[in-house]
């Protein structure tokens, strides 16, 4: 069992805030109560905030809680964070979330102390604490998902940077005549190995009139093709499928090189939605860091999965909320 605060300790709401989904738990010496919700990113961020506040509200009566028995509300979002300020300053996978203060929204209604941190370094947190990463004093993590996040621990303890927005491995470029990103550059890692660069590669090449067992999975809808379902596609061995993930692998593995070379870490733990994959996606990202990166610091890393998948950022939320006292 993991064991985040003593018995004697009140409670912790903690949230994972991401582009696809929201996921809410109410944390004591255990996982008393959870919530999932789709984010539905694209109605705005009013829209998302009354989400997150339903959210919270519903937990709370499962649990028939006061606000005031809680000991704080800790909420790990995607984006670039001001932690300092409470903002969510800007998401390329939260359209129209610019300098939004979340931390006071929240806290304000409920009354309690709120806290607010980047949704992948709340990740990382919580597979140093929790998961592959318990004892590990140098580790990064990557969330691979709609985008791709960062959170970078330095001898043993997270590094936020000087304005708490250290981390955006997602935005680093890997090609300079690559696709528009949502956060304004060219060719980020995000837009060339996240979820949503698999699916829209997969959609592309079946615009183009090739062949795959993808169609008939979404019944002819490619539209509807999601990461998930050129996994899908790929482990019943379908060509397209694999080389799809094949090139984003590739990417993958050229950000990890750059990672490996710049910070020599101990492990990466590579997290989100598409570490399901599983080697699918990390064998061939391994073979490029063995391939392309410093050779002392390639032997020296471990590129593993996430021990504690989609539940590592309310873990590391909980945690950092509990680091602030």
């Amino acid at each position: 069992m993991i064991r985040v605060m003593k018995e004697a300790e009140k409670p912790v709401l903690a949230m994972d805030l991401g582009g696809t989904k929201i996921i809410a738990a109410i944390i004591s010496s255990k996982v008393i109560a959870k919530e999932y919700q789709l984010t539905l990113a694209d109605e705005g961020p009013q829209s998302v905030i009354r989400r997150i506040l339903s959210t919270i509200d519903h937990l709370l009566g499962l649990r028939n809680l006061d606000p005031s028995q809680l000991d704080s509300i800790s909420i790990a979002a995607a984006g670039a964070i001001d932690s300092e300020k409470g903002l969510v300053t800007s998401s390329p996978n939260l359209p129209g979330w610019c300098d939004i203060p979340l931390r006071d929204t929240v806290g304000g209604k409920y009354g309690v102390n709120t806290f607010l941190i980047n949704d992948a370094s709340a990740a990382a947190l919580g597979e140093h604490h929790f998961g592959v990463g318990k004892g590990i004093n140098n580790l990064i993590m990557l969330t691979v998902g709609t985008g791709i996040g960062g959170g970078i621990i330095i001898d043993d303890r997270l590094y936020p940077g000087p304005s708490g927005s250290a981390g955006e491995i997602g935005h680093m470029t890997i090609d300079v005549n690559g696709p528009e990103c949502n956060c304004g550059n060219i060719g980020c890692l995000e837009m060339l190995a996240s979820g949503t660069a698999v699916a829209k590669e997969a959609i592309r090449r079946l615009s183009q009139g090739e062949r795959s067992s993808l169609t008939e999975i979404v019944e002819g809808k490619i539209e509807n093709i999601t990461a998930e379902t050129v996994s899908l596609a790929a482990q019943n061995g379908d060509s397209l499928a694999l080389e799809v993930i094949s090139k984003a692998a590739t990417y993958l593995g050229i950000g990890l090189v750059n990672l490996v070379n710049i910070f020599n870490p101990e492990m990466i733990i590579i997290g989100g939605g598409l570490a399901k994959m599983g080697d699918l996606l990390l064998e061939p990202a391994r073979r490029v860091v063995r391939e392309r990166a410093f050779q002392l610091s390639a032997r020296l890393v471990r590129i593993v999965p996430s021990q504690l998948g989609d539940d590592a950022a309310v873990f590391g939320a909980a945690i950092f909320a509990r680091q602030q006292k």
